[in-house]
This record gives structure tokens, C-alpha cells and sequence, in this order.
């Protein structure tokens, strides 16, 4: 069964201490939870033209393509709801045009790298998103549990 293709982008800010962007999902899949900005491939696109194009509507920010590190890939798995499985493609991003906004998807705020709010966010995230925001490129595939909210199995791929 082929699985859709998605992206995640996570931008970081180095001020005092650095800072990623995390977006609050307002509606549609993962509602009311902290995540990276990303959304599908559409067919005509690139997994990376995807990326950028989600940060322009989701956060009003324009990237470019060559600004965006790719960091590899998770599959997600959801036994219990196999029409959510994905390939979520990782980007992380230090360099881009404007101020993250708030659209009618995603309200964007900023947070510590070493304090992430990991409990308001999608379980699978404090496997892998301290390795990527450290500069590891990863594969891996999370299945989830019955309750499509916790991890039942972790999977890293080794390099």
C-alpha cells in the first residue's frame, strides 16, 4: 500500500538560546496539538517544493528550497486507522523571508529547544524531534497503539 507523502518543516532561531517554530493546529489532522509546519505532496510537486509552499500558507513565510535541510524521514503507522499512515518527510530550516503569522491552520509560536512542550504535542515527537534539532538525519517508523494517540513501536533505521 503506498503511503501519502507529507512534510515537516521546523524552523530554529538562535537568540539568547535557540528556538524552534511550532505551529498550533487550529483544524484538520492533529487538531489541537503542537507540530512542525507541513502538510501533502500535491502530484504536480517535490517533496521540498511542498515544504515551502506549506510555510508560505500555514505561517506566511517564504523559504527557499535551497534553505531547507532535509532530515530524513518517518513512516507512521496507524493499525487501528490505516487511512492516516504516512511518509512524513523532516526539513529543518535557519534561513527565511518574514514573520511567522498566524493563518486559519496554524498558530505559530516560539519554543526552547531544550524545553519542548512534549505533552502537548503528537507522542511519536520525543523520539525523534531532539535527534533532528541536534542535526541527526534519521529514518525511522512509528507504529501507534489502538488509541491512535500513543507509540506501540519505534523503529529507527540504522545508517
Amino acid at each position: 500500500i503506498l503511503m501519502p507523502d507529507m512534510t515537516l518543516c521546523f524552523l530554529i532561531r538562535h537568540s539568547a538560546h535557540a528556538e524552534v517554530l511550532l505551529g498550533y493546529k487550529k483544524r484538520g489532522f492533529g487538531i489541537g496539538k503542537l507540530a512542525g509546519i507541513g502538510g501533502k505532496v500535491e502530484l504536480d510537486e517535490t517533496i521540498v517544493a511542498a515544504a515551502c509552499r506549506e510555510l508560505s500558507e500555514e505561517i506566511g513565510v517564504t523559504a527557499a528550497e535551497a534553505d531547507l535541510q532535509p532530515m530524513g524521514s518517518i513512516r507512521f503507522r496507524f493499525p487501528s486507522q490505516p487511512a492516516w499512515d504516512q511518509v512524513v518527510h523532516l526539513f529543518v530550516a535557519t534561513r527565511w523571508q518574514g514573520t511567522p503569522q498566524e493563518s486559519d491552520e496554524m498558530r505559530p509560536a516560539w519554543y526552547p529547544i531544550d524545553a519542548l512542550p512534549f505533552a502537548q504535542m503528537w507522542d511519536d515527537n520525543r523520539y525523534w524531534l531532539p535527534l533532528i534539532l541536534a542535526g541527526q538525519v534519521l529514518q525511522a517508523e512509528f507504529t501507534f497503539a489502538a488509541d491512535n494517540a500513543t507509540v506501540s513501536d519505534v523503529h529507527f533505521a540504522t545508517a
